[in-house]
């Protein structure tokens, strides 16, 4: 009767040491992801597109490439093929209105790609050179500013002279310009 008794009690100790190391897997597994996608701790840049973001900045030196760095992590969380419920597509989220008359073919393959990295990284920097054009007169951080028209556009920020009262975009302007200070290279 104790040797059952101690087999059953040896069953369950190692049941529930598996189901702890079960758990500890995920929850490290989980922090690993969330320090990825930038939920937590500095944002990681893919190394699929360090050099891309580095150089697509150029385009826009107004525009810090750990800026541009954080607002792709904000837009897409680095996913290319992202869709937004609003219908904005791809790693830099542009609308297709907008890469319609934004999106380049900076890769030179003779398509304008909005699920290509390698137009759309370019093509965010310079929709932000072009946004901060059109908010140059508007009062308030220039940064901020380009920021809120990358995500409300350019007219919402001219309306309200400044980052627009919505909870998205101030939201969205914190997050880029917080995230841009913790950039990982």
């Amino acid at each position: 009767m104790a040797l059952v008794q101690a087999s059953h009690r040896l069953r369950s100790l190692t049941v529930i040491l598996i189901v702890v190391i079960g758990l500890i897997a995920a929850v490290t597994l989980a922090i690993d992801s969330a320090k990825n996608y930038g939920l937590i701790g500095p944002v990681q840049v893919p190394g699929q597109y360090r050099a891309l973001v580095l150089s697509s900045a150029e385009r826009c030196p107004a525009i810090p490439a750990e800026v541009l760095a954080a607002q792709l992590a904000a837009e897409s969380s680095w996913d290319p093929l992202a869709q937004s419920g609003a219908g904005a597509q791809g790693i830099a989220q542009f609308m297709p209105a907008v890469w319609d008359q934004a999106g380049i073919d900076a890769n030179g393959d003779g398509k304008i790609n909005i699920w290509d990295p390698e137009d759309a990284i370019p093509s965010a920097a310079v929709f932000n050179c072009y946004n901060r054009k059109l908010v140059k007169t508007v009062s308030g951080n220039r940064l901020k500013n380009t920021l809120a028209a990358y995500n409300a556009g350019y007219g919402a920020v001219r309306r309200y002279d400044g980052v627009p009262p919505y909870p998205e975009t101030q939201n969205y302007v914190q997050r880029v310009i917080q995230d841009a200070k913790n950039i990982s290279w």
